[in-house]
């Protein structure tokens, strides 16, 4: 096993967009059509599982949230409003520095820094949420990097992981139509060969010590322009895990 998961051709691909993570119309467009039902769900599993008031402004005060890849930080700043205290990092400086400016602008308080989930873990760095978002099918080293954000979760804590399922529909869908047909992603965005099968990142979750409470599928709905919670599976999809508290 590699100490590091970068992958630095991953790295240099999305450096190579930076400049393009708030345009809503730009190459990272699929992201901010996803963003809302990645929002909601985090809201909703976070609300119920540290009992949160979901009426008040701010109702994740006091909570503290790593998100793992964050790129230009567009789950960072929405989190950070919500009274979090957000950290986002990512392996890219690129990606660090248009999100710095980017919430400096926006008057959101959240920390970036360039570096990696196994670099935080070997500090000892703990948060009750921690985002795994479409990050680990662009890793190298895929046990190393799951097992570093596991540990990155603090007892009782929460481990969110969202990727793409090994199938055909997906290759078909998420590489070959996202990103030769439609043209919605940059060719070359996805290898199919690094997409993981939900058994497989259950698996890996629960070699850690976590365990595995929820999980969902996402859809696109092409007539509604907008992506929604399913039971299907087989291409996007989420797995939520709780790390159980100490005695």
């Amino acid at each position: 096993m590699t100490a590091t998961t970068i992958n630095d051709a991953e790295v240099a691909k999305f450096t190579a967009m930076a400049e393009e993570w708030w345009d809503p119309k730009g190459k990272f467009k699929p992201i901010h059509k996803f963003n809302p039902v990645r929002l909601a769900y985090i809201r909703e599993h976070v609300l119920a599982h540290f009992h949160r008031d979901g009426s008040v402004m701010r109702p994740l005060e006091g909570l503290t949230i790593l998100d793992v890849g964050c790129g230009g930080g567009l789950l960072c700043e929405p989190l950070a409003r919500l009274g979090a205290t957000v950290t986002g990092i990512d392996a890219a400086e690129r990606n660090i520095k248009i999100a710095t400016l980017h919430a400096e602008q926006s008057g959101v308080a959240v920390t970036y820094e360039a570096t990696t989930s196994e670099a935080l873990a070997a500090q000892g760095q703990k948060y009750d949420l921690v985002l795994n978002m479409e990050v680990v099918e662009h890793v190298d080293n895929v046990p190393l990097y799951m097992k570093s954000c596991a540990d990155l979760v603090a007892p009782g804590g929460l481990m969110l992981t969202a990727t793409l399922n090994r199938t055909a529909r997906a290759l078909a869908f998420a590489v070959i139509g996202a990103e030769y047909v439609l043209g919605w992603l940059p060719k070359g965005t996805h290898d199919w060969n690094k997409f993981l099968t939900p058994d497989e990142i259950k698996a890996l979750i629960t070699r850690n010590g976590l365990v595995v409470t929820d999980q969902t599928g996402v859809v696109y709905h092409p007539l509604a322009d907008d992506w929604r919670k399913s039971r299907d599976m087989a291409i996007n999809y989420m797995v939520m895990a709780q790390r159980p508290a100490t005695a």
